[in-house]
C-alpha cells in the first residue's frame, strides 16, 4: 500500500519549548510518544506527508486543499517569531484528490484560500518530524463542517490517490481531545469531556474505526472535541484493511486531551469496510422508522420526494382527514447521518389546510433553506424527517414561564423575529434557547425584545 503508515497526534503549542517555556513539561508521555513518531517517519522516508488539520480554512460545506507550490508559516501569534517553516505542496497528489473528490461528488478543492500560511495544527507534527527528517513534500487538508460520512469517502479517495501515484506516503491526523477535561482547564468542564476521551483512545488504540460513527454530534459538540473529523479521513484511508494499532499515550492534565496512536496497513481485510456497514444499518433504522411513521411525516416525505425528483408541488387526494380539516402552522425538519439538512416552518397557518401547510414546508426544506444546497436526488434514501405542528402562541411576561422541553419560543423585537422548537438536542437550557432564537432573528442581546412561548405536536 502507498501510505505506509498513519498516525494520530495532538497540536499543542506549549510542546514546543520556545512557547512553553517550561510547561511543556507538564506533558512529558506526550512529548516521549511524538519522538517516536517521528522516529518512525524518518524510518520510512516518506515522499509525502499529508496532514488533516482542525485548524486549516474550514468550510461548513467543503474541504479546502492547500493550493500552490509551497507555504510558509511560524509561531509568531504565540510568541515564537523564530520558529519558521517552509514546506513544498505536492501539487500533482493535491490535484488527484481533487479530480476524485469532483468525479465522486465529494465537495473538496483548492479554491476559497483565505489564508496560505501554515496553521498550529499542521506545524507542531512538523515541528517534531523535522527534527527527524528533513524530506518529503506535504499535503495540507482541513476538516469540514459535513457528515463524518463524507470525511471518510474523502479518506478512501485519498488513498486511490496515493496508489495511483505510487509515492511512499504517512498520514498524519492532527487533532487534540476534549477540551472540557477539568475545571481548571481554558475550557472548563463537562461530564462528556472524560467520557470523549476514555472512547476515543479506546477506539482508536484498536483501530475500531467503525465506532467512530458511533459518536452522536451532540455529543462532540459538549465534549469540545477537536480532531474527530481528521481521525474519520485517516480511518477512511484504511477502509478494506486490516491495520496494526499501537496506542503510546493519553495525558489530560492541562484541560486538553492530547492522545497518540499509530496504525500500519496489513493487507486487505473485507470486514473493515466500515462506510459501507454504517450506511447499511442507517438505512435499515431508516426503513423501520418510515414503516411507522404517522399521515403527517409520510406525507411530508411524500412532498419533499416528488419535489426533488420531478421539481414540482405535490398533488394529492388521499390522506387523513385531520390534514384536511384543520389550519396550523407547522415546520418541517431533514436531516441526513445525524445533521440537519433542512427545516423551514410557519409560525402560523398560511394555508388552506396542515396538508398544504407540510407540502409547502416540505418543498422549502429540501430546496430553500438559505444554510443549505439543495437536496439531490441521491441524498433520499438517507433522509430523516419530522414534523411539528404549533399551538396556539402565547404571550409571556418573563424566561421563567419557558420550560425547553416543553415550549419553543419565539423572541421579537420590531419587524425582527426568531424562533426555536422545544426539546433540541444540544439545547439544555431556556437561556440557550433564547439566545439561539435571538441570534436567528438578529436580535441584540441588549436589545429590548418580547417573548412568546408555543407548544408543538412531534410526529417522526
Amino acid at each position: 500500500m502507498s501510505v505506509c503508515a498513519a498516525f494520530m497526534v495532538p497540536h499543542p503549542p506549549m510542546i514546543v519549548p520556545k512557547i512553553g517555556k517550561g510547561s511543556e513539561a507538564q506533558i512529558p508521555d506526550t512529548i516521549r510518544a511524538y519522538e517516536q513518531v517521528a522516529e518512525q517517519i524518518a524510518e520510512i522516508k516518506p515522499d509525502t506527508i499529508i496532514i488533516s488539520s482542525p485548524h486549516s480554512i474550514m468550510y461548513a460545506d467543503y474541504f479546502h486543499i492547500s493550493p500552490k507550490k509551497k507555504a510558509i508559516g511560524s509561531f509568531s501569534r504565540f510568541g515564537a517569531s523564530d520558529v519558521k517553516f517552509e514546506e513544498e505542496y505536492d501539487s500533482d497528489l493535491v490535484n488527484r484528490i481533487c479530480e476524485l473528490a469532483d468525479m465522486n461528488g465529494i465537495s473538496a478543492g483548492t479554491l476559497g484560500e483565505r489564508d496560505p500560511s501554515l496553521d498550529h495544527g499542521t506545524m507542531v507534527p512538523l515541528w517534531f518530524i523535522r527534527k527527524k527528517y528533513q524530506g518529503g513534500k506535504i499535503v495540507r487538508i482541513g476538516l469540514s463542517g459535513l457528515p463524518l460520512s463524507d470525511h471518510y469517502k474523502l479518506g478512501t479517495l485519498i488513498k486511490e490517490a496515493c496508489e495511483e501515484s505510487g509515492k511512499k506516503i504517512v498520514f498524519i491526523a492532527s487533532g487534540d481531545l476534549s477540551h472540557k477535561l477539568q475545571d481548571y482547564g481554558p475550557y472548563g468542564f463537562a461530564k462528556e469531556g472524560p467520557e470523549y476521551d476514555e472512547r476515543i483512545m479506546d477506539a482508536m488504540g484498536n483501530a475500531s474505526f467503525g465506532e467512530l460513527f458511533d459518536f452522536d454530534e451532540t455529543f462532540l459538540d459538549k465534549a469540545a472535541e477537536c480532531g474527530h473529523r481528521s481521525f474519520v479521513i485517516m480511518a477512511g484511508i484504511f477502509d478494506g484493511l486490516k491495520v496494526k494499532a499501537e496506542r503510546l499515550s493519553h495525558e489530560d492534565v492541562t484541560g486538553v486531551g492530547y492522545g497518540i496512536c499509530t496504525f500500519y496497513p496489513e493487507g486487505e481485510d473485507e470486514t473493515r469496510h466500515f462506510l459501507k456497514g454504517y450506511e447499511e444499518k442507517i438505512l435499515d433504522e431508516l426503513k423501520k422508522k418510515e414503516e411507522n411513521s404517522d399521515a403527517y411525516v409520510r406525507l411530508a416525505r411524500k412532498a419533499v420526494e416528488h419535489y426533488v425528483l420531478y421539481r414540482k408541488r405535490l398533488k394529492i387526494d388521499d390522506v387523513d382527514e385531520i390534514l384536511l380539516k384543520r389550519k396550523a402552522g407547522t415546520f418541517v425538519s431533514i436531516h441526513k447521518f445525524g445533521r440537519l439538512r433542512g427545516c423551514i416552518g410557519t409560525i402560523q397557518a398560511v394555508e388552506d389546510s396542515v396538508k398544504e401547510e407540510i407540502i409547502s414546508n416540505a418543498i422549502s426544506a429540501c430546496s430553500r433553506d438559505p444554510r443549505f444546497d439543495p437536496i439531490t436526488p441521491d441524498e433520499l434514501k438517507y433522509l430523516d424527517i419530522s414534523v411539528d405542528v404549533l399551538g396556539e402562541i402565547e404571550d409571556i411576561d418573563s424566561k421563567d414561564q419557558l420550560d425547553v422541553k416543553r415550549y419553543g419560543v419565539i423572541v421579537s423585537c420590531g419587524s425582527r423575529r426568531g424562533l426555536l422548537l422545544p426539546d433540541l438536542e444540544g439545547v439544555d437550557t431556556v437561556d440557550q434557547q433564547i439566545d439561539i432564537a435571538r441570534e436567528k432573528g438578529n436580535i441584540g442581546k441588549n436589545e429590548k425584545y418580547k417573548l412568546q412561548r408555543f407548544e408543538v405536536v412531534r410526529h417522526y
